[in-house]
């Protein structure tokens, strides 16, 4: 089930919002998610904060990368995934909240889980039940039990969402899809 050049998956799941939520005020902001064009990739580097390599990402074909925006402010990344569309399931290569989305001081929560949500969604959409799978920062793992209702795979860092999990985070993110 894993891929050739696993990565680990490292973000921490803030908070499971219905969207994401700023941390100053409270108000809550529906999102959507589009293709991160090469133009954008850019912009996105270690000088300004990120830390993954995006520009690999959107250069390997067998990635999908998508970057997660306000609706209707689509110049203000809120954080990027990048998958692969599998025969059995979606495998989260990586995922990133944006710079300003980090930490104590971070600007908004719920970004994390948005983009697990978006990997299930697209799984379900394309007749995989909702599975995906990931590799996991090793001190990670509990969280993403406790957070995503992810099961690790054996003794690996290897995890799953399987379906029943998986729909919940669809729901949640995007219930209009129902």
């Amino acid at each position: 089930m894993v891929k050739k050049d696993k990565k680990s998956v490292s973000i921490l799941i803030d908070e499971l919002t219905n969207s994401i939520v700023n941390t100053i005020s409270g108000d809550s902001f529906p999102t959507e998610l589009s293709p991160l064009t090469r133009e954008e990739v850019k912009t996105i580097t270690k000088s300004n904060g990120w830390n993954f390599n995006w520009k690999k990402e959107i250069e390997n074909k067998d990635n999908l990368v998508f970057k997660l925006t306000i609706e209707g402010n689509s110049n203000i990344i809120q954080g990027i995934v990048s998958i692969s569309l599998l025969k059995d399931h979606v495998f989260l290569n990586l995922i990133e909240n944006a710079p300003f989305n980090v930490g104590k001081d971070k600007l908004y929560d719920g970004v994390g889980g948005n983009l697990f949500a978006f990997a299930c969604k697209l799984s379900w959409d394309y007749g995989n039940q909702g599975f995906v799978a990931f590799v996991a920062k090793t001190e990670l793992i509990k969280h993403y039990e406790k957070a995503l209702g992810a099961r690790r795979v054996g003794s690996s860092s290897q995890m799953i969402i399987n379906p029943e999990e998986a729909l919940k985070l669809i729901l949640k993110y995007f219930p209009q899809k129902r």
